[in-house]
């Protein structure tokens, strides 16, 4: 089993530290190995200097289950501080909130994919640690889905929101504490920032290789299966296809009531299908999108994650979806993310030529080659980056 950096933080001699306030930024899987969370062990490390506590979307128990549900700023009664929700009326802290503490500690687990938010929530944070002077300390975590493979085109800042603030690529191969580093250095932060190593951890690894429990980081991902498939089938969020909210297994299966999987199957071809099995499944959402409707879809088993390109695979997915149901099929028109202009799709691919293309029926291979340029650059900067 790997030694997270809240066990490292928690075993250190931190002289440094001593007497300063405290503020940390986590949710319900920022827990150690035994499942005890990282406020007990910080308030227990450091007796009476936790001053703040800080939640990311979700909330501070990972109550809410959508996007823009917004929570409240609340008290933690165990210990009688404040928690600061920084998806409600804000999402950067405000000099009030900095107020609390010196230090600013971050215990939050990253999915690996530039389409969630957790990752901007820390940016925001950084931001606000420079400008009131103030530090922050990230205690690395694996990065569920390895940090090997690095997968998509690079975001068009012209689509630049909460799910997808700077140009990196739909699944970015760093862990949170690299990803911090990169994008304090690279998008001119500069905050004081420190991040706290891992013990164990390889590149190669995803997240069932760890020996570590998984405790949900949102309540749509919950399972590491669930995490492995995310970086493509996120993009179903962006169309009025099911990806499965509502169902015990949301992200690993998706679907509709207009779907015929046979149809989709037959314009797949084994070779565009490597490293999983494609399970033809009906399911009944009993929220969401289709709420009490029957759906057909599939169910994502990875068989083989090195050789499964989870983007890649949910993109042919969306082509053969688009080229079969041409009228029932459509984007999705609602705000997303506090986004009320630009089409949530565009949001989430970060690029509104991928989806042309892609509603064009062009050659899924050749987009893909399009977007390699840009994804090197981005490999090579962010191999500077790397701790492990």
């Amino acid at each position: 089993m790997i030694k997270t950096g809240l066990n490292k933080f928690i075993e250190g001699g931190h002289p440094w530290i001593e007497g300063k306030r405290l503020g940390l930024l986590c949710n319900p899987a920022s827990v150690d190995e035994n499942f005890i969370h990282a406020r007990y062990l910080v308030n227990e490390r450091f007796p009476g200097q936790l001053k703040a506590i800080f939640s990311p979307q979700h909330g501070f128990f990972a109550e809410k289950q959508d996007n823009m549900i917004e929570s409240g700023d609340t008290t933690l009664h165990d210990f009688g501080i404040p928690v600061f929700s920084l998806y409600g009326e804000t999402r950067k802290p405000t000099e009030r909130m900095m107020e609390f503490i010196d230090v600013l500690i971050v215990d939050l687990l990253d999915v690996g994919t530039r389409v969630y938010t957790f990752i901007y929530t820390i940016s925001y944070c950084m931001e606000a640690a420079r400008e009131f002077g103030k530090k922050v300390i990230i205690l690395d975590r694996p990065n569920p889905v390895g940090g090997i493979k690095v997968e998509g085109n690079c975001l068009d800042t012209e689509y630049s929101s909460f799910v997808g603030r700077y140009p990196i690529p739909m699944r970015h191969g760093l862990t949170v504490g690299e990803l911090a580093y990169f994008i304090n250095k690279e998008f001119g932060i500069g905050c004081e920032l420190e991040v706290i190593k891992m013990e164990g951890w390889k590149r190669g690894m995803i997240y069932s290789d760890t020996g570590l429990p998984w405790v949900p980081p949102s309540p749509n991902l919950p399972t590491p299966h669930s995490a492995l498939v995310y970086p493509g089938q996120v993009i179903w969020e962006g169309t009025n296809v099911s990806e499965g909210r509502g169902t015990t297994s949301p992200f690993e299966q998706f679907g509709a009531p207009f779907i015929e999987t046979g149809a989709i199957i037959s314009g797949l071809p084994k070779d565009k299908r490597a490293g999983i099995v494609l399970r033809e499944v009906g399911f009944e959402p009993t929220s969401n999108k289709w709420a009490g409707q029957l759906c057909w879809g599939f169910f994502i088993h990875v068989t083989d994650h090195m050789n499964y390109d989870s983007y890649e695979t949910s993109l042919r997915l969306l082509q053969e979806i688009i080229r079969n149901y041409t009228g029932v099929f459509h984007w999705k028109i609602e705000a997303y993310e506090y986004e009320f202009e630009k089409l949530a799709i565009d949001l989430i691919l970060g690029d509104i030529n991928l989806r042309k293309s892609i509603e064009n029926l062009e050659d899924i291979d050749a987009i893909i080659k399009s977007w390699q340029p840009r994804l090197k650059n981005y490999i090579n900067k962010a191999s500077l980056f790397h701790l492990y």
